[in-house]
């Protein structure tokens, strides 16, 4: 599924909702599922080793994830949303 236009960086925008990232973040962040979800596996193998930074990161993660617009996938691309 193709999403229209580019992102500001120049690329085109991912297939990762924001929105999903976020709020998998925010509720299964102590598992590192918001950052399983985006691609970023060692980001998430560490919020997973340390229960989401004992809940204090993956909340922090989670809330920046739905209010940032640059947040991006494994390739870098912008979440859409």
């Amino acid at each position: 599924m193709a999403f229209p236009g580019t992102a500001p960086n120049g690329q085109p925008y991912s297939d990762k909702s924001k929105i999903t990232a976020g709020l998998l973040q925010i509720f299964l962040g102590g598992l590192g599922i918001g950052r399983f979800y985006t691609g970023h596996t060692g980001m998430a193998v560490a919020q997973l080793l340390t229960c989401g930074g004992l809940g204090f990161w993956s909340l922090i993660d989670g809330i920046l994830f739905l209010t940032s617009n640059d947040r991006t996938d494994k390739q870098g691309r912008v979440l859409r949303g």
